[in-house]
């Protein structure tokens, strides 16, 4: 369950305030027995999942509006899923990571002259704060629009000014900041190549970069043009704390069941600072937890499950890709005990569909390599949807969620969704109602992503379909890997096809 770095962060994870009691001698072993799939999705209510979600949102009424990672709502959140873990009898631990704390406390760019206007732009995460009430300058663009190296701008000094640059030729965003403080710029506007907004990442704290944001290519285009006729100025203004915070994921597992195959269920417990993140994520942290405490109440496992919840998912998957990257350097044989890993990522979306993660690329290509026996754990989810006749839909097999560490290792995965911003079409309302060309979660990282934005039916569903899972999984994988109750192997899961990792850029 643990490496030797997890250890070693156990003991300071505890809270003084909550006793971990035994497995054996929890209150909830005097319950019903729901050892096979009709009592467990039984035992996991809708009800009791969303007491759970109530929970989520009273945390983040009590603490700024948000559960983001390193913040005092995610201590509670934690504490929340601790305490409710260890009266159902399981044993929790945190395992403690650093990561980048960014909040902007407000932002803006504005055209001084020749027009006064404000100028709609994303500052880059990562990027540098400006002084106290921003800086004023100048426009200066380089000779070679794209600001690569000190040559690009011909030696110019831009003290006092801000440079403007294009997106692309092969260099990082961080790297054109980097020129640009060199250069003495005091900030750095980096216009998109292509359509659309520019949301970019300097990809971590660099104090050699100028403070940076991102406009569209056509506001670029408009900037150039208005600089071609004269002097431009703005104030850009970027107030913001950025630091090394901790924050850290909640891990659990039965005591009994085979060790050497564990079945893993995980889902992201942060929210984004703009809100309380009750659909992203609580729904299926509440999916999750409520499950966990119903499997408390079985008597035996065959195989052992592992819970997760992950901190900083919505900061870059940092939770998971830590946990996955301190197995692989200090317990890479506890990794391969990993039979499947099954990620649950929104399952209450208010315009939803039921989505499985399309490992056998039925729908969609997957963008990188699908592991072994990612087929089988998906078909779990698809064969359970097809036996109670409920209607389902592929998406893609992304790696965009914390199932992503997982894959990348070679772990079997699959998991649940109900939408995020994409549009339903009108053969999905065929299927689950609601409206067409609406996106299945317009409140999606927002803040009134709250306990009104869940839909309960999406809820029920999906929370039937996780319980149906954990306890399948927590009798056999041997479908997926294999591998009986009684040691035994038998015969391999197949290959599944794939293709070329995608390649990503902050650039």
């Amino acid at each position: 369950m643990r490496s030797a770095r997890q250890a070693a962060v156990t003991a300071a994870a505890a809270t003084a305030a909550l006793a971990v009691s035994s497995f054996a001698a929890s209150p909830a072993q005097g319950a019903a027995n729901p050892n096979n799939s009709a009592k467990m999705r039984q035992a996991v209510t809708v009800d009791g999942v969303m007491r759970h979600l109530q929970a989520f949102q009273d945390i983040a009424d009590a603490n700024g509006g948000n559960r983001g990672a390193g913040t005092s709502g995610y201590e509670a959140s934690g504490r929340y899923v601790e305490q409710k873990l260890r009266a159902a009898g399981w044993t929790t631990e945190r395992q403690y990571f650093p990561f980048v704390y960014e909040q902007t406390r407000s932002t803006s760019l504005t055209e001084i002259s020749p027009d006064a206007r404000t100028v709609e732009n994303i500052p880059m995460s990562y990027s540098q704060p400006t002084p106290v009430g921003g800086v004023t300058g100048q426009l200066a663009a380089p000779s070679v629009a794209t600001g690569c190296v000190v040559g690009d701008y011909s030696g110019a000094d831009l003290t006092g000014k801000i440079a403007v640059v294009s997106r692309g030729a092969g260099c990082s965003f961080a790297q054109k900041a980097q020129v640009a403080k060199s250069v003495n710029a005091s900030a750095i506007i980096i216009y998109n190549n292509t359509t659309g907004a520019l949301n970019g990442t300097l990809g971590g704290i660099d104090p050699t970069t100028a403070p940076a944001t991102g406009v569209t290519q056509a506001e670029g285009q408009a900037i150039l043009a208005k600089m071609a006729r004269g002097p431009v100025t703005m104030r850009f203004v970027l107030d913001k704390t950025i630091e090394e915070r901790q924050t850290f994921n909640v891990i659990a597992e039965t005591p009994t069941g085979r060790d050497d195959n564990v079945v893993m269920m995980g889902a992201h417990l942060d929210s984004v600072e703009d809100g309380p993140g009750i659909n992203d994520n609580g729904s299926g942290t509440a999916g999750v937890l409520e499950t966990a405490i119903q499997l408390g109440k079985v008597n035996k496992l065959n195989n052992k499950v592992r819970v997760a919840f992950w901190g900083a998912e919505e900061l870059g998957l940092l939770g998971s890709t830590e946990y996955v990257a301190d197995l692989q350097e200090n317990d890479p044989a506890e990794l391969r005990n990993i039979a499947t890993y099954l990620n649950f990522d929104m399952i209450g979306s208010p315009n939803y569909i039921i989505g499985v993660y399309d490992a056998d690329q039925s729908t969609y290509p997957a963008p990188g390599v699908v592991p072994p026996g990612s087929i089988e754990t998906e078909d779990v989810l698809t064969d359970y949807f097809d036996s109670v006749k409920q209607p389902w839909v592929d998406t893609e097999f992304s790696g965009r969620s914390d199932y992503k560490a997982f894959i990348d290792a070679g772990i079997p995965a699959s998991g649940l969704f109900t939408g995020a911003d994409g549009t339903k079409t009108p053969a999905e309302v065929e299927k689950f109602g609601g409206t067409a060309g609406v996106i299945y979660d317009p409140n999606y990282h927002t803040p009134a992503d709250d306990i009104t934005n869940v839909d309960r039916r999406a809820l029920d569903i999906m929370s039937d379909a996780i319980a149906h899972s954990a306890i399948t999984l927590a009798q056999s994988t041997e479908k997926i890997n294999g591998k009986r109750s009684n040691g035994k192997s038998g015969k391999p899961a197949k290959p599944a096809p794939s293709v070329l990792p995608e390649g990503r850029t902050a650039a």
